[in-house]
């Protein structure tokens, strides 16, 4: 049986979210992000023929584009409309995996016969449409790497299917950026032997390639001759991490529970950036000496950032934490994960603060996860 893969991506989504709601900035050049020393969240097509584009720092895109309209974002209604457009994808197929809070895989296979796949991959985005107001574009083919290549190319607001004959003469003319797992230090590499198209890429020896780029070398191969076999995985928000601790002697000391709190968010962030997740459930749970268990948990819009998380946290603590006995455990938990390009809050974070994050996960991945920490999660005596 061929596999039936779609990769749907909704357009510029914090900017049609924003058109959603104030209908006069369709056609306008839109930036969404955070201040003068933020960086750019999203930008609307008509930023971008200017070069402006996204994770550049604002005052640059201000100064390519200075008629645009800057919008600091509402990541709150930006996850509630990802959530709805989740609910109507999900109720009309068979697996659904939300690869962002935009962007999503559909396994079709074996639905041809019943309703053709296109057909009702056209069907599903003109219901997003219709009923969220939200622009999308997919593209349909056999596997997700080309889906998903192809829904770039569509773009704004289009539909294509790359049946497996004309997969080759799709990709070949394409650049090798295209290929999703190409980043800037790939490109640059192959550049400089003169690879800059997948078909120049596709004819490579698969060693050479190795030799070059190490084990990614032959994943990198298969893709750009349009082979993949990753499966779509079936799109649950049961998903979470978490983390809990026992106290060796049960403890009445808050400054010292608060101090071990922001310890655990500032480990479950890196490990929640460093996998991509983002999280829009978080959970505190305590233990009481007498071993009453109890818990609070807020839904919140999407972040994988320790200072966002670390408040809702130290609020949850407090709404929990109300008898004054003494605790035997605390526990953190982050559910409804979701896989997240935007791994920062951009707007809320100063371009200074992103660069500070990135250079502490670079450190403790090199080093371990304990090697570098903000001053409140160290606990300097216990009691």
């Amino acid at each position: 049986m061929n596999r039936a893969i779609v990769h749907m991506d909704l357009d510029t989504f914090f900017v049609s979210c924003e058109r959603v709601k104030h209908s006069e900035l369709i056609g306008k050049p839109i930036i969404i992000g955070g201040g003068e020393r933020g960086v750019v969240a999203s930008c609307s097509y008509e930023t971008r023929y200017f070069g402006v584009r996204s994770a550049m720092p604002m005052k640059m895109a201000l100064r390519l584009c200075p008629e645009a309209k800057v919008i600091c974002g509402d990541m709150e209604f930006y996850s509630k409309m990802s959530h709805e457009v989740t609910e109507i994808i999900r109720k009309k197929v068979p697996v659904l995996e939300k690869a962002s809070v935009d962007e999503f895989y559909l396994d079709l296979s074996g639905m041809d016969k019943f309703f053709g796949c296109y057909k009702w991959t056209c069907e599903i985005a003109d219901s997003v449409m219709k009923n969220t107001g939200l622009p999308i574009s997919f593209a349909l083919s056999t596997n997700k790497t080309v889906s998903k290549i192809g829904t770039g190319e569509a773009k704004p607001h289009g539909k294509l299917e790359i049946d497996a004959q004309h997969i080759k003469p799709f990709l070949n003319p394409l650049c090798i950026r295209k290929i999703p797992m190409v980043g800037n230090a790939t490109f640059q590499l192959l550049s400089r032997i003169g690879v800059r198209k997948i078909q120049t890429l596709s004819e490579m020896p698969v060693d050479v390639l190795q030799q070059m780029i190490g084990k990614n070398g032959t994943e990198l191969w298969r893709k750009a001759n349009g082979i993949d076999e990753t499966p779509v995985v079936q799109y649950s928000e049961r998903k979470s991490i978490s983390t809990e601790h026992t106290f060796p002697q049960d403890t009445i000391n808050v400054e010292n529970m608060q101090s071990l709190l922001s310890g655990m968010v500032e480990k479950l962030c890196f490990q929640l950036r460093k996998e991509q997740w983002l999280t829009s459930i978080v959970t505190v749970k305590i233990r009481y000496a007498n071993f009453d268990t109890e818990t609070k948990q807020v839904k919140i819009p999407y972040t994988a950032v320790d200072h966002t998380l670390s408040k809702y946290v130290a609020e949850l603590f407090k709404k929990v934490y109300t008898r004054r006995m003494r605790l035997r455990l605390i526990g953190v938990r982050f559910s409804g994960l979701v896989h997240g390009n935007h791994q920062m809050n951009l707007f809320e974070d100063t371009e200074e603060l992103i660069n500070l994050y990135q250079a502490m996960d670079r450190m403790k991945t090199r080093f371990g996860a304990d090697a570098v920490g903000r001053a409140s999660g160290f606990i300097l005596n216990q009691s």
